[in-house]
């Protein structure tokens, strides 16, 4: 069937409003679209199956096929080492049928007309772009916002987000960034959730269905991209891009399940890792990718590779040349191939010479065309495409004020003396080589935000806040706004020293010597080594790249307008020798217990302990916390108990705290972590007031991997530990039999 042929078929549709039907003939992809109807795709749905991709697959050439297996990035950003200046004629010739780095809607329209018009089937693209922590409203960088340990804060930035990029054309954000990390030199660790599985799987769910909402066919929505599968958050030496290597325990026990969350929370793309993974890179891993990811999980949606990652398994030594590269990523289950053209140039040959078969190409395609179906590209391919949507849409006064709320509740109160809140009238002197930057606001992978849409850095929401007379250098108290460049961290910036760069340390020390109240606003995308600032400073506040908005939240939480109440998703050490330090480590045959003994496991020159623990973060307000107390002494089977626990705010201010609940399992067929993260709730408490908090453990509460490599729990004794921070709990004890 061409084109023409496709006349007769278009009459069946003469009553779709949403097509031009004086057009005297309709793209075929199109016409199929109409006639089959739409089934929309939601998160809750079981399959995703539509007969129009069946239809066309029927009359679409090898040629046409291995093109949507495409995915080439336009001009619009640069996001990797390669531009392909050709990527107009290839979308019109049917090479290429997807595209990343174009946005606004006039941009996109533009585009999406070739590939609707201009080529046999008028297949619509899909456009992809780096939506991370906000499209041009920028809220905190994702490690900052996982510390808020609010969910609903964390999913309502992802619908801002959406919101905006779907108004600018926009259809796939490369996120949520699942990786699970416990290394800060490596860059990325800004854009994950931090250390723990069960944190980051909570924040990995939350923003999937704030991406994608109930329906992803709505114009408001994105489709959601799993990344970096696998175990990208592990590389050695922390360096971007290099080697992961772990048991198979402890990738599906600790690494595994914040990716497998946001496939049960319905997202529709996974990108492959940069990394290898037991020696075969994630791109031709059948693994991690046929055995696991589309055979265990069930995922129904398609498989991405990252930028040019295909032709990168010639370097790491796994592929012959990119032809055979090409070759293993498809055969592997690969279903879409970014940027290194492989698929494009080779895959057609490939397939014509035995060494992929059409099947498998048939089953990509599927996959990729039941994806944009969903988006509902075949009903209106231009329904992204709105000017007037995209101006009513953006940097709204509603959007502002989220991602205001929203930094505010991201950061971390380290240490504070008693100097913090500032009272408003206060005379402070406000320092720092960041305090007056709006660029560092935003931080790395900031989407299309725009400095000059940053309405004020924090020393000029200080001033505004606080009357410009009242910020002079001469002032008692110094707020010194330090950290870390915004450009050393993100991607393909990993560091080999984490603490702050020495001129920072010595304005600190001059402020603390000249008799100053030091309040240390530290701006960075990792933990630091900051144990000799942190001893120098009366106050220490985390705000991590606080956004568009950063400045007044920064403000906000100094002057007491917000009540600090984030709590750290990643340990900070005391020195980089201490990496990697993390709350469920294990113990050793040796245990540092005395501290007059020499042949325990400890360092000589640092304790064991981190400078600030996982869970901490403080109040200017201060809670206290009963005992823990059990409805039962242990359980059984498919039984449960309940821990509870009795939390008071024993200050003077309203406050938020992050209850938490921690389990160890004493005795296992494989040696257990000290602590597991298990549950947490956050309860808001007036003065004085005093709420009972409940956790319920049942059998998976307790289930790991066992020593046969089944998932479940063994009979045996348990603590269970409540309290503020992984560091500060109390604990109870109970058992259970299988």
């Amino acid at each position: 069937m061409n084109r023409r042929e496709v006349i007769y078929i278009s009459y069946i549709c003469q009553n779709c409003n949403q097509f031009n039907m004086n057009k005297a003939i309709l793209p075929l992809a199109i016409v199929l679209a109409a006639a089959c109807g739409r089934t929309a795709y939601t998160s809750t749905s079981n399959e995703l199956s539509f007969p129009k991709v069946d239809s066309l697959l029927k009359v679409m050439t090898l040629e046409e096929k291995v093109g949507q297996m495409v995915l080439f990035t336009a001009d619009r950003a640069v996001t990797g080492p390669t531009l392909r200046k050709g990527y107009l004629e290839d979308i019109r010739a049917g090479r290429c049928g997807n595209i990343f780095n174009a946005y606004d809607a006039d941009f996109t329209r533009k585009l999406q007309d070739v590939a609707v018009n201009e080529t046999r089937l008028g297949i619509p693209l899909l456009f992809g772009y780096d939506v991370i922590h906000g499209f041009r409203t920028i809220f905190p960088i994702n490690l900052g916002m996982s510390c808020s340990w609010d969910m609903d804060a964390i999913k309502e930035s992802a619908r801002i987000a959406a919101s905006e990029a779907a108004a600018a054309g926009l259809h796939w954000t490369y996120s949520p960034m699942c990786d699970i990390c416990v290394e800060p030199r490596w860059g990325r660790v800004s854009e994950g959730a931090g250390e723990d599985p069960y944190l980051g799987s909570l924040v990995s769910a939350a923003l999937t269905r704030g991406y994608q909402g109930e329906d992803l066919a709505a114009d408001s929505t994105l489709l959601a991209c799993i990344k970096h599968y696998a175990a990208y958050g592990a590389p050695q030496g922390g360096r971007d891009y290099n080697t992961v290597d772990m048991s198979e325990r402890w990738l599906r026990e600790f690494y595994l399940p914040p990716y497998k969350a946001a496939v049960d929370a319905g997202a529709l793309s996974v990108m492959a890792s940069f990394n290898e993974l037991d020696g075969i890179p994630a791109t031709a891993n059948k693994h991690l990718m046929q055995e696991i990811l589309k055979g265990e999980w069930g995922f129904q949606g398609f498989v991405v590779t990252d930028y040019t990652g295909i032709n990168e398994m010639v370097n790491h030594g796994y592929a012959t040349d990119n032809a055979d590269a090409g070759v293993l990523a498809a055969n592997a289950g690969i279903d879409m191939d970014m940027q290194s053209a492989s698929f494009m140039n080779y895959l057609v040959q490939a397939v014509n010479d035995g060494k992929v078969s059409v099947k498998t190409v048939d089953e990509a395609v599927r996959r990729v065309l039941n994806v944009k179906a969903a988006l509902g590209l075949f009903d209106d391919p231009y329904r992204y495409c709105s000017e007037e949507r995209q101006d009513a849409r953006t940097m709204t006064e509603e959007n502002l004020a989220a991602a205001r709320r929203i930094a505010a509740g991201s950061m971390v109160l380290l240490k504070n003396d008693g100097i913090l809140p500032l009272k408003k009238g206060t005379r402070v002197a406000v320092t720092g080589p960041l305090a007056a930057s709006r660029d560092d606001l935003l931080g790395s992978w900031r989407g299309a935000g725009k400095v000059d849409q940053v309405p004020a850095s924090v020393e000029d929401a200080i001033k505004e806040y606080n009357g410009a007379a009242n910020v002079s250098p001469s002032a008692g108290v110094a707020v010194m706004v330090a950290g870390e460049n915004c450009h050393w961290t993100g991607e393909a910036a990993s560091r080999s020293d984490i603490r702050l760069p020495k001129d920072q340390t010595e304005l600190l020390k001059k402020l603390k010597a000249s008799g100053k109240k030091v309040v240390l606003v530290l701006m960075n995308g990792r933990p630091l080594d900051i144990t000799e600032e942190s001893a120098l400073a009366d106050a220490v506040l985390e705000a991590w790249y606080p956004g568009t908005m950063g400045g007044y939240a920064v403000s906000d939480v100094l002057f007491g307008e917000y009540n600090p109440s984030g709590k750290l998703s990643i340990t900070f050490p005391r020195c980089l020798g201490q990496v990697p330090v993390y709350h469920y480590m294990k113990n050793t045959g040796r245990p540092y217990v005395h501290p007059e003994a020499k042949y325990e496991s400890r360092y000589l020159d640092v304790p064991n302990e981190p400078l600030y623990a996982f869970g901490h973060g403080l109040s200017y307000t201060t809670f206290g916390y009963s005992d823990p107390q059990l409805s039962a002494d242990g359980f059984s089977g498919d039984g449960s108990l309940q821990v509870k626990v009795t939390v008071t705010n024993t200050g003077s201010l309203e406050g938020t705290e992050t209850v938490q609940m921690y389990i160890r399992d004493l005795v296992g067929s494989v040696t257990r972590p000290v602590k597991q993260l298990k549950g947490f709730e956050r309860v808001t408490l007036a003065p004085g007031e005093s709420r009972e908090v409940t956790f319920t453990i049942d059998r998976e509460t307790i289930s790991f991997w066992r020593a046969d490599m089944t998932w479940g729990p063994e009979s045996g004794d348990f603590k269970v530990f409540t309290g503020g921070a992984s560091d500060n709990v109390k604990e109870a004890s109970f058992s259970y039999t299988i």
